[in-house]
Protein backbone atom coordinates (compact mmCIF):
# COMPACT_ATOMS: atom_id res chain seq x y z
CA UNK A 1 0.00 0.00 0.00
CA UNK A 2 1.36 3.41 -0.96
CA UNK A 3 1.95 6.24 1.52
CA UNK A 4 -1.04 8.11 0.06
CA UNK A 5 -3.22 5.03 0.49
CA UNK A 6 -2.20 4.66 4.14
CA UNK A 7 -2.93 8.34 4.70
CA UNK A 8 -6.39 7.95 3.16
CA UNK A 9 -7.08 4.82 5.21
CA UNK A 10 -6.12 6.69 8.37
CA UNK A 11 -8.54 9.46 7.39
CA UNK A 12 -11.31 6.88 6.88
CA UNK A 13 -10.62 5.40 10.33
CA UNK A 14 -10.80 8.84 11.98
CA UNK A 15 -14.11 9.49 10.23
CA UNK A 16 -15.55 6.15 11.36
CA UNK A 17 -14.55 6.76 14.99
CA UNK A 18 -15.75 10.36 15.09
CA UNK A 19 -19.07 9.51 13.39
CA UNK A 20 -19.67 6.50 15.61
CA UNK A 21 -19.01 8.59 18.75
CA UNK A 22 -21.85 10.89 17.70
CA UNK A 23 -24.35 8.42 16.23
CA UNK A 24 -23.68 5.12 18.08
CA UNK A 25 -24.55 3.33 14.82
CA UNK A 26 -22.25 1.53 12.34
CA UNK A 27 -20.71 3.93 9.82
CA UNK A 28 -21.31 2.91 6.22
CA UNK A 29 -19.05 3.69 3.26
CA UNK A 30 -21.90 5.63 1.63
CA UNK A 31 -22.13 7.94 4.65
CA UNK A 32 -18.37 8.53 4.55
CA UNK A 33 -18.53 9.55 0.89
CA UNK A 34 -21.67 11.64 1.37
CA UNK A 35 -20.30 13.76 4.22
CA UNK A 36 -16.57 13.83 3.44
CA UNK A 37 -14.69 14.75 0.28
CA UNK A 38 -12.04 12.06 -0.10
CA UNK A 39 -11.91 12.11 -3.92
CA UNK A 40 -12.14 8.32 -4.35
CA UNK A 41 -14.74 5.79 -5.43
CA UNK A 42 -17.12 3.88 -3.13
CA UNK A 43 -15.20 0.70 -3.93
CA UNK A 44 -11.96 2.26 -2.67
CA UNK A 45 -13.61 3.23 0.63
CA UNK A 46 -14.99 -0.31 0.98
CA UNK A 47 -11.51 -1.71 0.38
CA UNK A 48 -10.08 0.63 3.01
CA UNK A 49 -12.72 -0.52 5.50
CA UNK A 50 -11.94 -4.17 4.72
CA UNK A 51 -8.26 -3.45 5.35
CA UNK A 52 -9.06 -1.70 8.65
CA UNK A 53 -11.16 -4.70 9.67
CA UNK A 54 -8.38 -7.15 8.79
CA UNK A 55 -5.92 -5.12 10.89
CA UNK A 56 -8.21 -5.04 13.94
CA UNK A 57 -9.16 -1.35 13.92
CA UNK A 58 -12.86 -1.83 13.21
CA UNK A 59 -15.43 -4.57 13.06
CA UNK A 60 -18.47 -4.99 10.81
CA UNK A 61 -21.43 -6.94 12.24
CA UNK A 62 -21.93 -8.44 8.79
CA UNK A 63 -20.25 -8.05 5.40
CA UNK A 64 -22.38 -5.25 3.96
CA UNK A 65 -22.80 -3.28 7.22
CA UNK A 66 -20.95 -0.20 8.35
CA UNK A 67 -17.88 -0.12 10.54
CA UNK A 68 -17.74 -0.01 14.35
CA UNK A 69 -14.46 0.97 16.04
CA UNK A 70 -12.58 -1.57 18.14
CA UNK A 71 -10.18 -0.74 20.99
CA UNK A 72 -7.29 -0.45 18.53
CA UNK A 73 -9.29 2.02 16.44
CA UNK A 74 -10.14 4.17 19.45
CA UNK A 75 -6.49 4.11 20.51
CA UNK A 76 -5.40 5.33 17.07
CA UNK A 77 -8.01 8.08 17.24
CA UNK A 78 -6.89 9.22 20.70
CA UNK A 79 -3.23 9.21 19.75
CA UNK A 80 -3.98 11.34 16.70
CA UNK A 81 -6.33 13.96 18.14
CA UNK A 82 -5.09 17.19 16.64
CA UNK A 83 -5.85 20.88 16.85
CA UNK A 84 -6.93 22.95 19.84
CA UNK A 85 -8.46 20.63 22.43
CA UNK A 86 -8.73 23.25 25.17
CA UNK A 87 -12.07 24.26 26.63
CA UNK A 88 -13.37 27.58 25.38
CA UNK A 89 -12.47 30.72 27.28
CA UNK A 90 -16.07 31.18 28.44
CA UNK A 91 -16.20 27.62 29.77
CA UNK A 92 -12.92 28.07 31.63
CA UNK A 93 -14.16 31.30 33.24
CA UNK A 94 -17.46 29.68 34.25
CA UNK A 95 -15.70 26.69 35.85
CA UNK A 96 -13.26 28.91 37.74
CA UNK A 97 -16.13 31.04 39.05
CA UNK A 98 -17.97 27.94 40.28
CA UNK A 99 -14.92 26.67 42.15
CA UNK A 100 -14.22 30.13 43.57
CA UNK A 101 -17.64 30.10 45.27
CA UNK A 102 -16.28 27.40 47.58
CA UNK A 103 -12.71 28.69 47.87
CA UNK A 104 -12.43 27.92 51.58
CA UNK A 105 -14.42 24.64 51.52
CA UNK A 106 -12.12 21.92 50.29
CA UNK A 107 -14.72 19.15 50.23
CA UNK A 108 -17.24 21.29 48.37
CA UNK A 109 -14.70 22.32 45.72
CA UNK A 110 -13.97 18.67 44.87
CA UNK A 111 -17.67 17.82 44.70
CA UNK A 112 -18.32 20.81 42.43
CA UNK A 113 -15.38 19.80 40.22
CA UNK A 114 -16.78 16.27 39.79
CA UNK A 115 -20.22 17.64 38.93
CA UNK A 116 -18.82 20.12 36.40
CA UNK A 117 -16.76 17.43 34.63
CA UNK A 118 -19.74 15.10 34.46
CA UNK A 119 -22.01 17.70 32.89
CA UNK A 120 -19.39 18.89 30.40
CA UNK A 121 -18.69 15.41 29.06
CA UNK A 122 -22.06 13.73 29.67
CA UNK A 123 -20.56 10.79 31.53
CA UNK A 124 -19.56 9.83 35.05
CA UNK A 125 -16.76 11.81 36.70
CA UNK A 126 -14.63 11.16 39.74
CA UNK A 127 -12.36 13.33 41.89
CA UNK A 128 -10.32 11.72 44.63
CA UNK A 129 -9.36 13.60 47.77
CA UNK A 130 -5.69 14.67 47.60
CA UNK A 131 -3.46 12.55 49.79
CA UNK A 132 0.00 13.08 51.19
CA UNK A 133 2.54 10.31 50.99
CA UNK A 134 2.72 10.77 54.78
CA UNK A 135 0.44 13.27 56.49
CA UNK A 136 1.85 15.99 58.73
CA UNK A 137 0.56 17.45 61.94
CA UNK A 138 -0.72 21.03 61.70
CA UNK A 139 -2.90 21.90 64.69
CA UNK A 140 -4.94 20.35 67.48
CA UNK A 141 -7.85 21.44 69.65
CA UNK A 142 -8.84 19.55 72.82
CA UNK A 143 -12.32 20.10 74.21
CA UNK A 144 -13.78 18.59 77.37
CA UNK A 145 -17.25 17.30 76.47
CA UNK A 146 -17.90 15.38 79.71
CA UNK A 147 -16.03 14.91 82.96
CA UNK A 148 -14.12 11.89 81.61
CA UNK A 149 -14.49 12.46 77.86
CA UNK A 150 -12.41 14.69 75.56
CA UNK A 151 -12.98 15.56 71.91
CA UNK A 152 -9.72 15.71 69.94
CA UNK A 153 -9.91 17.81 66.75
CA UNK A 154 -6.82 17.26 64.61
CA UNK A 155 -6.00 19.30 61.51
CA UNK A 156 -3.43 17.80 59.13
CA UNK A 157 -1.31 19.56 56.56
CA UNK A 158 -3.25 18.12 53.63
CA UNK A 159 -6.30 20.12 54.75
CA UNK A 160 -7.95 17.10 56.37
CA UNK A 161 -9.76 17.47 59.67
CA UNK A 162 -10.26 14.45 61.91
CA UNK A 163 -12.17 14.13 65.19
CA UNK A 164 -11.58 11.47 67.83
CA UNK A 165 -13.15 10.90 71.24
CA UNK A 166 -10.78 10.03 74.10
CA UNK A 167 -12.03 8.51 77.37
CA UNK A 168 -10.03 8.92 80.57
CA UNK A 169 -10.20 7.05 83.85
CA UNK A 170 -10.25 10.24 85.89
CA UNK A 171 -11.75 13.72 85.49
CA UNK A 172 -9.99 16.09 83.09
CA UNK A 173 -10.48 19.86 83.20
CA UNK A 174 -10.29 22.22 80.25
CA UNK A 175 -7.25 24.00 81.65
CA UNK A 176 -5.14 20.83 81.42
CA UNK A 177 -6.35 20.22 77.90
CA UNK A 178 -5.60 23.75 76.74
CA UNK A 179 -2.05 23.51 78.12
CA UNK A 180 -1.53 20.17 76.37
CA UNK A 181 -2.85 21.56 73.07
CA UNK A 182 -0.41 24.50 73.23
CA UNK A 183 2.46 22.09 73.95
CA UNK A 184 1.64 19.74 71.09
CA UNK A 185 1.06 22.57 68.62
CA UNK A 186 4.48 23.97 69.48
CA UNK A 187 6.38 20.66 69.41
CA UNK A 188 4.57 18.65 66.72
CA UNK A 189 3.85 21.28 64.04
CA UNK A 190 4.95 20.06 60.60
CA UNK A 191 5.96 16.59 61.80
CA UNK A 192 4.96 13.21 60.40
CA UNK A 193 3.72 10.35 62.56
CA UNK A 194 7.12 8.66 62.52
CA UNK A 195 8.86 11.89 63.49
CA UNK A 196 6.44 12.38 66.39
CA UNK A 197 7.01 8.81 67.58
CA UNK A 198 10.79 9.29 67.45
CA UNK A 199 10.68 12.47 69.53
CA UNK A 200 11.84 12.70 73.16
CA UNK A 201 9.14 15.03 74.45
CA UNK A 202 8.58 14.76 78.19
CA UNK A 203 4.87 14.21 78.83
CA UNK A 204 2.41 13.66 81.66
CA UNK A 205 0.24 10.50 81.59
CA UNK A 206 -2.64 12.57 80.18
CA UNK A 207 -0.40 13.97 77.44
CA UNK A 208 0.96 10.51 76.62
CA UNK A 209 -2.57 9.24 76.00
CA UNK A 210 -3.39 12.23 73.81
CA UNK A 211 -0.13 11.82 71.87
CA UNK A 212 -0.87 8.13 71.28
CA UNK A 213 -4.31 9.05 69.95
CA UNK A 214 -2.79 11.63 67.62
CA UNK A 215 -0.45 8.99 66.19
CA UNK A 216 -3.33 6.52 65.78
CA UNK A 217 -5.39 9.06 63.85
CA UNK A 218 -2.43 9.93 61.64
CA UNK A 219 -1.71 6.23 61.03
CA UNK A 220 -5.28 5.78 59.86
CA UNK A 221 -4.94 8.71 57.49
CA UNK A 222 -1.67 7.36 56.08
CA UNK A 223 -3.35 4.02 55.43
CA UNK A 224 -6.07 5.53 53.24
CA UNK A 225 -5.42 4.71 49.57
CA UNK A 226 -7.53 7.20 47.62
CA UNK A 227 -10.76 5.66 48.83
CA UNK A 228 -12.26 9.05 49.67
CA UNK A 229 -13.69 10.38 46.44
CA UNK A 230 -16.52 12.31 44.81
CA UNK A 231 -18.41 10.41 42.13
CA UNK A 232 -20.96 12.23 39.99
CA UNK A 233 -22.94 11.53 36.82
CA UNK A 234 -23.46 7.78 37.01
CA UNK A 235 -26.99 8.30 35.65
CA UNK A 236 -25.59 10.19 32.64
CA UNK A 237 -23.26 7.30 31.87
CA UNK A 238 -25.94 4.64 32.23
CA UNK A 239 -28.28 6.56 29.90
CA UNK A 240 -25.87 5.86 27.00
CA UNK A 241 -27.07 3.31 24.39
CA UNK A 242 -24.32 0.90 25.48
CA UNK A 243 -26.21 0.23 28.71
CA UNK A 244 -29.59 -0.66 27.25
CA UNK A 245 -28.79 -4.27 28.12
CA UNK A 246 -29.62 -4.79 31.77
CA UNK A 247 -26.75 -7.24 32.35
CA UNK A 248 -24.16 -4.74 31.17
CA UNK A 249 -25.59 -2.00 33.36
CA UNK A 250 -25.72 -4.25 36.42
CA UNK A 251 -22.12 -5.35 35.84
CA UNK A 252 -20.92 -1.74 36.03
CA UNK A 253 -23.03 -1.00 39.11
CA UNK A 254 -21.74 -4.11 40.87
CA UNK A 255 -18.15 -3.13 40.17
CA UNK A 256 -18.56 0.43 41.42
CA UNK A 257 -20.27 -0.68 44.61
CA UNK A 258 -17.32 -2.92 45.45
CA UNK A 259 -14.85 -1.57 47.97
CA UNK A 260 -11.50 -0.70 46.48
CA UNK A 261 -12.69 -0.71 42.85
CA UNK A 262 -11.09 2.63 42.12
CA UNK A 263 -7.68 1.49 43.31
CA UNK A 264 -7.95 -1.52 41.01
CA UNK A 265 -8.94 0.57 38.01
CA UNK A 266 -6.30 3.30 38.09
CA UNK A 267 -2.62 2.52 38.19
CA UNK A 268 -1.69 4.76 41.10
CA UNK A 269 2.00 4.24 40.41
CA UNK A 270 1.81 6.15 37.15
CA UNK A 271 4.32 8.98 37.25
CA UNK A 272 4.06 10.64 33.86
CA UNK A 273 2.43 14.04 33.79
CA UNK A 274 -0.64 14.94 31.78
CA UNK A 275 -3.83 13.12 30.87
CA UNK A 276 -3.87 9.35 30.51
CA UNK A 277 -6.51 7.44 28.52
CA UNK A 278 -7.30 3.78 29.24
CA UNK A 279 -9.51 2.19 26.59
CA UNK A 280 -11.63 -0.92 26.93
CA UNK A 281 -9.47 -4.02 27.27
CA UNK A 282 -6.54 -1.90 28.47
CA UNK A 283 -8.36 -1.74 31.82
CA UNK A 284 -7.14 -4.29 34.34
CA UNK A 285 -10.71 -4.96 35.52
CA UNK A 286 -12.60 -7.19 33.07
CA UNK A 287 -15.88 -5.53 34.13
CA UNK A 288 -14.55 -2.31 32.58
CA UNK A 289 -13.63 -3.72 29.18
CA UNK A 290 -16.64 -1.95 27.64
CA UNK A 291 -15.61 1.37 29.19
CA UNK A 292 -12.86 3.95 28.88
CA UNK A 293 -11.24 6.07 31.55
CA UNK A 294 -9.67 9.49 30.99
CA UNK A 295 -7.78 10.70 34.05
CA UNK A 296 -4.99 12.85 35.36
CA UNK A 297 -3.23 13.33 38.65
CA UNK A 298 -3.35 16.71 40.33
CA UNK A 299 -1.60 18.31 43.27
CA UNK A 300 2.02 18.94 44.17
CA UNK A 301 4.39 16.16 43.03
CA UNK A 302 6.04 14.23 45.87
CA UNK A 303 3.86 16.06 48.42
CA UNK A 304 0.08 15.84 47.97
CA UNK A 305 -1.70 14.24 45.02
CA UNK A 306 -5.16 13.15 43.96
CA UNK A 307 -6.77 12.19 40.66
CA UNK A 308 -9.57 13.43 38.45
CA UNK A 309 -11.19 11.34 35.76
CA UNK A 310 -14.04 10.68 33.35
CA UNK A 311 -15.56 7.19 33.08
CA UNK A 312 -17.82 6.26 30.19
CA UNK A 313 -18.38 3.96 27.23
CA UNK A 314 -15.58 3.56 24.72
CA UNK A 315 -17.78 5.61 22.40
CA UNK A 316 -16.84 8.79 24.23
CA UNK A 317 -15.94 12.28 23.03
CA UNK A 318 -12.26 11.87 23.86
CA UNK A 319 -11.25 15.36 22.79
CA UNK A 320 -13.83 16.88 25.11
CA UNK A 321 -12.95 14.52 27.95
CA UNK A 322 -9.22 15.16 27.66
CA UNK A 323 -9.61 18.94 27.60
CA UNK A 324 -11.99 18.88 30.57
CA UNK A 325 -9.80 16.62 32.71
CA UNK A 326 -6.72 18.63 31.79
CA UNK A 327 -8.28 21.96 32.79
CA UNK A 328 -9.89 20.73 36.03
CA UNK A 329 -6.70 18.99 37.15
CA UNK A 330 -4.80 22.23 36.59
CA UNK A 331 -7.24 24.23 38.71
CA UNK A 332 -7.12 21.69 41.53
CA UNK A 333 -3.33 21.65 41.40
CA UNK A 334 -3.39 25.42 41.94
CA UNK A 335 -5.64 24.89 44.95
CA UNK A 336 -3.44 22.21 46.50
CA UNK A 337 -0.30 24.26 45.90
CA UNK A 338 -1.91 27.21 47.69
CA UNK A 339 -2.88 25.03 50.66
CA UNK A 340 0.65 23.61 50.84
CA UNK A 341 2.11 27.12 50.87
CA UNK A 342 -0.26 28.15 53.65
CA UNK A 343 0.86 25.14 55.72
CA UNK A 344 4.47 26.23 55.75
Amino acid sequence: MSKAAYKRRDAVLKIIVSEYIVTATPVASEAILRHHSLGVSPATIRNDMASLEDDGYITRPYTSSGGVPLDKGYRFYVENISGNTDLSGDEQKRIRRLLDTAVDEYDRILKIAAGVMSRLVGNAAIVTFPKSAECRYKHIELVSTQQYVVMLVLILSNAVLRRQTIKFGEPVDQGQLSEAAVKFNREYAGRTRSQIAAGKLVMTPLEKKISATIREVMAGEDAIEYESSYFEGLRLMLEQPEFVQRERMLGVLELMEAKGWLRNVIDWQVTEEGVKVIIGGENRESALHDLSLVFSQYGVPDQVQGAVGIIGPKRMDYSRAISTVNYISGLLSELVARVCRDDR
